[in-house]
């Protein structure tokens, strides 16, 4: 029989096929659609799928059918966990930047897993190139299916090693993208005023949901290697988490669907002082606030949207003019200036009524530069970016809440006119910033 089906192979293939079908559909969309995060999460549940294919083969017979499916099992490359680091890292860092692309230099991450992927396909080449094809030699281990160098390795820690390797490398490679998640939420927050459908919460479960199945893969191998040594059945619950795993990256990337273009998150980019707020968003690089690592690109914003009821030019000197030595006294006037003439902008032209305003698109509209508006914001204002657009809609709904006139409104329809893009956005930020939700804000009136 070609494939055994009992309650063992047949419990892992639903979990095997659905990788495979969808790490298929992920790279479809990913060549149609162009987004390289669908390429990498891709790549994650071929390996998964490829991990629980060897117990699910071997439980439907394959290692004991004493034929060319037997030498396959002896000599594919089942296990790689050296590549699920740099995968699952990659992943995060085109799932939160759209512009991000492999380079040369990122080449090293993979070395580990090209050099153990090299020595079994030099072990393969040596048994059945050399020593069985051109040598004609028999393949005297396992009844005639394993030759002579496949059996030294199986003798020597070196798989061992390997995957001890990559458990070390998964854990700090999920570390590492952990630890930049919490800077991308701090990204989002100063230049995002509506985070609800970017802030990607399942992606941080990921990450720690990838620890846990690395973590439980190494329990079973401790308790195995040191402990007890554990039958093929008792391992064969190792696989099956990680059949549960696979089901639960696939869920999540098909639902990320969403083109996330916007995501501009560099978690290792340079801060750079904002000394020019005259400076148009293309002139300075745009990084936020110092001390913090990250930058976001502004978006053109066309003329028409230029604040209308403030004059052409602009209302402040240009420090860049000044001496690089002036006195902090002056720089905080200015900051002052800017202060104000950002709140002078909110009160007049009510940008925060447009949901997906970004701070790129509120420079434009003042005609400074991220760099300085961020600034201005976080040190004038004593606010992130998020936090002002949104006490400004909170404001907003509030004043409608408690007017009559719009007694009859819904709390959805007040969310939308407020500048909210949803209901559980609305009554999330409203809860955050007044201590109340909405409906008893409305029923206080």
């Amino acid at each position: 029989m070609w494939f055994g089906f009992n309650v063992y192979s047949g419990g892992l293939l639903p979990f095997f096929v659905q990788g495979i079908v969808v790490a298929a559909v992920l790279w479809a969309r990913r060549r149609r659609e162009g987004t390289a995060a669908d390429g990498w999460l891709a790549l994650l549940l071929l390996l998964f799928a490829g991990r629980l294919a060897q117990w699910m083969l071997g439980f439907a017979g394959w290692y004991d059918s004493h034929d060319a499916r037997t030498t396959f099992m002896f000599y594919w490359p089942f296990s790689n966990w050296l590549a699920v680091g740099p995968g699952l890292y990659f992943y995060f860092r085109s799932l939160t930047n759209q512009e991000f692309r492999l380079e040369r230099r990122h080449g090293w991450h993979f070395v580990p897993v090209a050099l153990l992927l090299l020595w079994r396909l030099l072990v393969f080449g040596y048994d059945i190139g050399w020593w069985h094809g051109i040598q004609h030699q028999p393949l005297l281990e396992h009844f005639g299916t394993k030759g002579p160098l496949a059996f030294w390795a199986d003798q020597q820690p070196i798989y061992y090693l390997a995957d001890a390797l990559g458990y070390l490398s998964v854990l700090a490679y999920a570390v590492r993208s952990l630890r930049e998640y919490r800077a991308y939420a701090r990204y989002l927050n100063d230049n995002f005023s509506d985070t609800e459908k970017i802030r990607l919460r399942w992606l941080r479960n990921v990450l720690v949901a990838v620890v846990a199945g690395t973590g439980i893969t190494l329990a079973f191998g401790l308790i195995g290697s040191f402990i007890s040594p554990l039958s093929y059945y008792e391992s064969w619950y190792d696989y099956l988490f990680t059949g549960v795993l696979i089901y639960y990256l696939s869920i999540a990337g098909l639902l990320t669907g969403h083109r996330l273009a916007a995501l501009r998150f560099q978690p290792a980019a340079q801060p750079v002082l904002a000394t020019n707020p005259s400076a148009s968003p293309d002139e300075q690089p745009a990084a936020v606030v110092p001390g913090q690592h990250y930058a976001h690109e502004p978006a053109a914003q066309p003329e028409a949207a230029v604040d209308r009821a403030e004059p052409k030019t602009l209302l402040v000197a240009d420090p860049a003019d000044s001496d690089d030595t002036a006195a902090p006294a002056e720089a905080d006037a200015e900051l002052a200036r800017w202060t104000k003439r950002l709140l002078h902008h909110m009160q007049v032209v009510h940008p925060y009524l447009e949901p997906e305003l970004t701070l790129g698109e509120l420079a434009a509209q003042l005609r400074t530069n991220t760099s300085w508006l961020s600034k201005v914001i976080n040190t004038g204002c004593e606010q992130n970016f998020n936090d002002f657009i949104n006490e400004y809609r909170v404001r907003e709904a509030e004043r409608r809440l408690r007017d009559p006139k719009f007694r009859h409104y819904t709390l959805l329809a007040v969310a939308l006119e407020a500048g909210f893009n949803s209901k559980s956005t609305f009554n999330r930020v409203f809860k955050k910033l007044r201590g109340l939700t909405p409906s008893e804000v409305a029923r206080e009136e």
